[in-house]
C-alpha cells in the first residue's frame, strides 16, 4: 500500500514518521508521567521497535499512528491515529483511536484537535462504521478527550486487558465507542 496521507488541522500536521522523530519519541516514552497508564516506561530499544511497528502499520493499512508536528512550535509532539489492536477481546476485531503526547504539550487541546481530524478521516476516507478507544479506568485525561470527541462509554463494555496479569492495577479498562453518523449498532 502507498504511504498514508498527511492530515492537517488548524494548528497541527499529522504525518508519516521521520528518523528524526525517534529521539523525541524515545524521550516521551521514557517519561514516567506520560507512561503512567502503561505497564512501564519504555527503554530505548523498545521505543525504537515501537516506531518500526507503527511505521509498518501505517504502510500496510494506509492509516495508523501519525507523528504529530506543531508547525512553529515543535517538529514532534507525539502521535495520534488509528490502530488495529493486537489482542483479542469481546469488541475485536476493531479499529481504535489513540494518542500520546509529550508532557510539554499537554493541556493545549492538541490531542482533541488531532483526534477529531483522525475520526473524520476514519469515517470518510476509510469507510469505518465504528471506532473505539480504551484506557485504564483511572486515566481521566484520556477519557476526557474521548468524551470531547463524541465517544460514549457503556460500563458493560469495560474489560480486563489481556496483556496485563490478574491483580495488575491497570488491568481494568474502559471502552468508548463512536459510530459514523447515519449508522446504527
Amino acid at each position: 500500500m502507498t504511504a498514508p496521507p498527511s492530515l492537517r488541522t488548524e494548528r497541527l500536521l499529522l504525518r508519516d514518521w521521520r528518523e528524526s522523530d525517534r529521539e523525541p519519541f524515545a524521550a516521551m516514552s521514557a517519561d514516567p508521567e506520560v507512561m503512567a497508564f502503561f505497564p512501564r516506561p519504555l527503554e530505548r530499544a523498545e521505543s525504537d521497535a515501537a516506531v518500526v511497528r507503527i511505521r509498518g502499520h501505517l504502510a500496510s493499512h494506509g492509516f495508523g499512528l501519525w507523528a504529530v508536528e506543531a508547525p512553529g512550535v515543535a517538529e514532534f509532539i507525539g502521535f495520534v491515529g488509528l490502530a488495529i489492536p493486537r489482542f483479542e477481546a469481546p469488541f475485536t476485531p476493531c479499529v481504535e483511536i489513540g494518542w500520546r503526547l509529550a508532557r510539554a504539550y499537554w493541556g493545549r487541546g492538541y490531542a482533541t484537535e488531532a483526534a477529531r481530524t483522525v475520526l473524520d478521516f476514519g469515517f470518510r476516507e476509510r469507510g469505518l462504521d465504528e471506532i473505539v478507544s480504551f484506557t485504564a479506568v483511572g486515566n481521566v485525561r484520556s477519557r476526557a478527550v474521548m468524551e470531547r470527541i463524541g465517544m460514549t462509554r457503556s460500563p458493560g463494555d469495560d474489560f480486563d486487558h489481556p496483556a496485563l496479569p490478574e491483580g495488575h492495577p491497570l488491568r481494568r479498562h474502559v471502552l468508548y465507542r463512536v459510530r459514523k453518523v447515519g449508522t446504527t449498532s
